[in-house]
């Protein structure tokens, strides 16, 4: 009896000894494994290698490399420009306390209208000063102060509107004339004097290269990539190598592929003037005939739901437009990809079909979309679109170079 009962403890020092060891068994083969991963070699997948490129098996990707490109915004004159500066009269505040009162009284002598976007105190620039602050008056007249000299404060401030007790002698500053309106020109306006800044989060995304992904850029490729094709296939029937092709951003499809097709009976045909006719053509519509340019096609738009298309930031001066077959108007929606910058007809013609977005590749000596004018940006037009330029900036000059 009492050797059976003692049988069963043993198995369980058995079985729990067999389950301790196997326990130390695996944490040893984990930390056996973990000392040889660093030695493994892993490559590193930089960018997505688009349909046609070596690397790929049955349109597959394969690759992930780095984009050779970068790609900029073709912003407005005053979004792109300097910050321009005026003088403009300051006093230093001999007693903090004093500044709420004086900051009152004198926005009510001159409240700076237009420059609204200057705040009226600073904190003393120079640390060895005395006074700690510094009050803004009024701006200067210009070539004035140089002529008849600086005022004194009580030529700038009246006795009896301004108690000018707590302030000292004025000096000229140079201020931002116009407000910033992209990061860049905040950090140098503030730079001269404290100013307003009502950043716009597009604009600065456009600008330091994050407003799209590498899988969006990576797309931006495979359409240039497509246009270049097209100006390779028109310069080898005499035309100008330049390509185009429309793109529909809500479904990602390729709507029209075109190349310049100028001829002496039609100086008109740019390869911005084809695509659009052949989109025009894809909606049943259409003027020209392209037959004897195998290169240039388009593809059945369908029954397209206007609303799939994304919101159209920069067209807001008019609004999405369509007809009563379901399709958008022209263009409405669409982006343009083309190897070169477009000229004015072009440029008046992508107004005209509402485009959403241009992309280029190389800028032109005539370009009205960021060169010599920048039509897409005019307020005085019914509507605007964004320009974007630099995919394959390299391979869209050669093209030029070449033919």
């Amino acid at each position: 009896m009492d050797g059976s009962k003692q049988i069963p403890g043993m198995c369980i020092t058995v079985l729990l000894l067999s389950v301790k060891c196997k326990e130390v068994s695996s944490r040893e083969k984990c930390q056996e494994s973990k000392s040889l991963r660093p030695t493994i070699s892993v490559k590193k997948m930089d960018r997505v290698l688009c349909p046609g490129e070596h690397g790929e098996e049955n349109g597959s990707v394969m690759e992930h490399k780095t984009i050779p490109w970068q790609i900029f915004p073709v912003l407005s004159d005053q979004q792109s420009q300097g910050v321009e500066l005026v003088l403009a009269y300051a006093v230093p505040i001999l007693d903090k306390k004093k500044t709420s009162r004086l900051v009152k009284e004198i926005s009510a002598v001159y409240p700076l209208e237009g420059q609204q976007h200057l705040k009226r105190v600073r904190a003393c620039t120079d640390k060895a000063s005395p006074h700690p602050l510094e009050m803004l008056i009024c701006l200067a007249k210009p070539g004035k102060e140089k002529a008849e000299g600086l005022h004194t404060l009580s030529e700038l401030l009246p006795d009896k509107q301004v108690d000018c007790c707590g302030l000292g002698e004025p000096f000229l500053v140079h201020v931002p004339a116009h407000p910033p309106l992209t990061r860049m020109q905040f950090e140098e306006a503030k730079f001269h004097w404290p100013t307003a800044f009502h950043e716009d989060k597009y604009v600065t995304s456009a600008l330091t290269g994050h407003l799209f992904s590498k899988e969006e850029k990576v797309k931006m490729q495979t359409y240039m990539k497509q246009a270049i094709w097209a100006a390779q296939q028109g310069a080898e029937k005499g035309m100008k190598a330049i390509g185009a092709v429309v793109v529909d951003p809500a479904t990602e499809a390729v709507l029209a592929v075109g190349h310049d097709c100028r001829s002496s009976s039609n100086p008109l045909l740019h390869a911005t003037m084809v695509c659009i006719d052949l989109v025009a053509q894809g909606q049943g519509r259409g003027t020209y005939n392209f037959k004897s340019h195998p290169a240039c096609s388009v593809s059945s738009l369908g029954n397209r739901d206007p609303s799939a298309s994304k919101a159209i930031r920069a067209g807001t001066v008019r609004k999405f437009e369509s007809r009563d077959n379901g399709l958008p108007y022209i263009c409405t929606g669409y982006e343009l990809y083309i190897t070169s910058e477009p000229c004015v007809m072009c440029a008046m013609a992508l107004v005209h079909s509402r485009i959403q977005r241009v992309f280029y590749g190389t800028a032109s000596p005539d370009g009205a979309l960021g060169t010599k004018y920048k039509i897409h940006t005019r307020q005085d037009l019914n509507h605007r679109f964004e320009v974007f330029r630099g995919i394959l900036e390299d391979q869209c000059c050669s093209l030029i170079k070449d033919s």
